[in-house]
């Protein structure tokens, strides 16, 4: 899983991501003549692209997700539509908007506005393909994978560490997509901060980690992708957040990885992959 960078050893985007997916203020224009909005069509593209986050039934399965039942169609619209065009920039949304044609945002918009609106503090459960992660993170990963990037992120004070192991290094020197037995690791690290209270910075011109946050992996075995919905699908990539003691966190919502890695197909959906490659070039 991957964020934008400020500074990397080799330029390339790291693996972990932080991401927002509430729907803010903002506009993308008048809206353009088309077809009436079609409610059965709204509900079934709800279904297959929005249900993971929004709910089937426009209430949402996290804290951090708006409710859309009982929304203004128009406003919908409008985030959507900028969502689509870049006007609006979210990485999870931005990805999924872009699968969605005009038509298809007017239903969408149309159906979440028909729905009852819920309490502030109901909840959907989030779907289990979504919930569950089969990914693992080797118990002597740092002697077992490569490191191939460093990360410094001032905006957070931290240092991130990403890992490959040989499948993956392999297919990358060779310029092929990254194929099934791929393992990725990113070690997240909390940097130490100086008396002036910014981080300390290494001879290396990295900063100097403090204390180990989390473990970020990807992994990609066969069949791993057939029961995670088409419009998230990253071929067989399944994503996971390990506590620094290696416990898999659960409930964690994967579609916010697999959404923002969605566009990457033409990178083995791994934002490092230059990274990557220049490494394996090396050995």
């Amino acid at each position: 899983m991957e964020t934008k960078q400020t500074i990397s050893r080799v330029g390339a985007k790291p693996l972990l991501h932080t991401l927002v997916l509430a729907l803010g203020l903002g506009a993308a224009g008048p809206a353009l003549p088309q077809a009436a909005a079609d409610l059965n069509a709204g509900r079934a593209k709800v279904e297959a692209n929005c249900a993971a986050c929004h709910g089937a039934n426009g209430v949402s399965v996290a804290d951090n997700i708006p409710n859309l039942a009982g929304q203004r169609g128009p406003y919908l619209e409008n985030q959507l539509r900028a969502l689509k065009s870049g006007a609006r920039r979210n990485a999870v949304m931005g990805a999924v908007a872009a699968q969605l044609s005009a038509q298809d945002i007017s239903d969408v918009a149309a159906y979440f506005a028909s729905l009852p609106g819920a309490s502030g503090t109901a909840k959907t459960a989030l779907p289990a393909a979504i919930a569950m992660s089969q990914v693992t993170i080797p118990p002597d990963h740092r002697a077992s994978m490569v490191m191939y990037q460093t990360v410094n992120r001032p905006d957070i004070n931290q240092v991130r560490y990403l890992y490959a192991n040989e499948v993956a290094l392999r297919a990358a020197r060779e310029g092929r997509d990254l194929p099934n037995g791929s393992h990725l690791v990113l070690e997240q690290h909390a940097a130490r901060l100086g008396p002036d209270g910014k981080p300390v910075m290494g001879s290396d011109g990295y900063f100097v980690a403090d204390r180990l946050i989390a473990y970020a992996v990807m992994e990609r075995q066969a069949g791993w992708g057939k029961d995670i919905p088409a419009n998230l699908r990253n071929e067989d990539w399944q994503y996971g957040v390990y506590t620094p003691a290696r416990q898999l966190r659960s409930g964690v919502n994967h579609s916010e990885c697999l959404a923002c890695h969605k566009p990457l197909d033409r990178e083995s959906y791994t934002f490092s992959i230059k990274a990557l490659t220049e490494v394996a070039k090396r050995r």
